[in-house]
């Protein structure tokens, strides 16, 4: 008697043993690539990078226990943009996050599996990585950052600040940013709310950059926007020495612009777009296919002065004007 239930006791455990086993099974590390056209050391970089680990870890992914996530800074250099990539697909991570137009058109390129989501890209039907905002399909989506109209907005912001206002530069690589030209010609020909004239200006170096400038500020009458566009953004400390010397006026889409001395930026918030990243990175990683998921504009937008700036070019900034921004610096 003692026999048969010792045997039906060892009969029991032997059929649990295996669930067990399995319900103490590590759950599976994945692997996310990023790749950034930045520097490592950039602070808008960390800003972003900072943004998308936290909302990371509110989604229950933590790096090291379930996730690891493979960075890599590239800058505006092309050949290491190509050399992280490839590095990247060898990997073969879950998915890839990207952050520029030269970062995009490459990782295109390299794979059509590998599900990506591209955080901050401008036009993306455009540049041809989505055929639809609703519906993506294929493996690439993502959220978008500035579109056309913005340009209109920043001649408006800058209008409001310096009344003689009449020449605006808008200034951008045309290899790193092809778009602003596309922006340029439809604001062009929509209907005109102001008699500034605006120009494109292209610049593919610090001394074409250093010029440029120059140039705008021997004219009365001129401001400067520093285009969303990697290259600009990597160059704004000579940017903003340059139109700090040439008393020109700065607008830009980055806060970082501002935060180092230019007179003031309006565009989405960067940390929010990294953010809303994260949550779609959550989702294929749970295995929803990334041409499901919408690609999406921004829907945080922040304006920011710098009165010390305004101050030194000669501007009063109206205070109904002060109002209206989100962050003022003095």
């Amino acid at each position: 008697m003692q026999r048969r239930k010792f045997i039906r006791f060892l009969g029991g455990a032997a059929a649990a043993w295996p669930l067990t086993a399995r319900a103490q099974q590590p759950e599976r590390m994945r692997r996310v690539g990023m790749l950034l056209s930045f520097g490592e050391k950039d602070p808008e970089a960390q800003r972003r990078l900072k943004a998308f680990r936290l909302a990371m870890r509110d989604l229950g992914w933590f790096e090291g226990r379930n996730v690891q996530i493979e960075y890599r800074f590239a800058e505006t250099n092309l050949e290491l943009i190509d050399n992280h990539v490839a590095e990247l697909i060898r990997l073969a991570p879950d998915v890839i996050v990207a952050n520029s137009t030269p970062v995009m058109a490459r990782l295109r390129s390299a794979t059509s599996t590998i599900p990506i989501v591209f955080a901050m890209l401008n036009d993306p039907i455009g540049q041809g990585f989505v055929s639809s905002l609703a519906h993506p399909g294929g493996n690439i989506t993502g959220f978008s950052f500035v579109e056309s109209e913005i340009v209109g907005k920043w001649i408006n912001l800058l209008g409001n600040v310096k009344p003689n206002l009449s020449r605006v530069a808008l200034m951008f690589n045309p290899d790193t940013a092809p778009f602003f030209d596309t922006y340029l010609r439809s604001f062009n020909a929509s209907p005109k709310q102001t008699s500034v004239e605006v120009e494109a200006v292209h610049v593919r170096s610090v001394a074409e950059v250093e010029l440029a400038v120059a140039k705008l500020g021997r004219e009365p009458g001129g401001g400067l926007i520093a285009a969303s566009d990697v290259f600009i953004l990597a160059v704004r400390g000579v940017i903003l020495k340059a139109a700090d010397q040439h008393r020109v006026p700065v607008i830009s889409p980055y806060r970082q612009f501002v935060i180092e001395g230019s007179l003031m930026s309006y565009g989405p918030d960067t940390a929010d777009i990294f953010r809303r990243s994260a949550a779609y990175v959550d989702r294929i990683l749970k295995g929803e296919p990334p041409g499901n998921l919408p690609a999406q504009s921004p829907v945080k937008f922040e304006l920011v002065v710098n009165l010390k700036t305004a101050k030194a070019l000669g501007l009063s900034i109206p205070e109904s004007f002060l109002l209206l921004a989100d962050e003022v610096i003095e």
